[in-house]
């Protein structure tokens, strides 16, 4: 299973900036995910938890498997933002959006 990663960044950053970004991007989430292979199916039950339980779900009320998965993506997205943004970003600074296949 593939992605498609769009960063939303500043309108001066040049095409090759914003590549550039997306490589780093990619970069620390996959290696944070340990494998890019693993960005898909991830990403996809962290959205079918949120989904259930909320954005900001009460960790005790998810299952031990559901809290592992919820926290691992949580950590592998900081690290991609932070790579990307650096470790203080303010949220007017950018985003993304993950595109999985249908």
């Amino acid at each position: 299973m593939t992605y498609t990663l769009r960063l939303f960044v500043s309108d001066d950053a040049s095409p090759a900036q914003r590549q550039a970004a997306e490589r780093l991007f990619r970069q620390a989430l996959e290696t944070a995910l340990g494998d890019a292979a693993l960005v898909a199916p991830v990403y996809a039950a962290y959205q079918r938890i949120s989904a259930l339980h909320g954005e900001s779900p009460d960790m005790e009320a998810l299952t031990v498997d559901e809290r592992t998965l919820f926290e691992h993506w949580q950590f592998a997205e900081a690290a991609a933002l932070a790579a990307v943004w650096g470790p203080y970003r303010s949220l007017d600074e950018g985003s993304y959006e993950i595109v999985l296949p249908d």
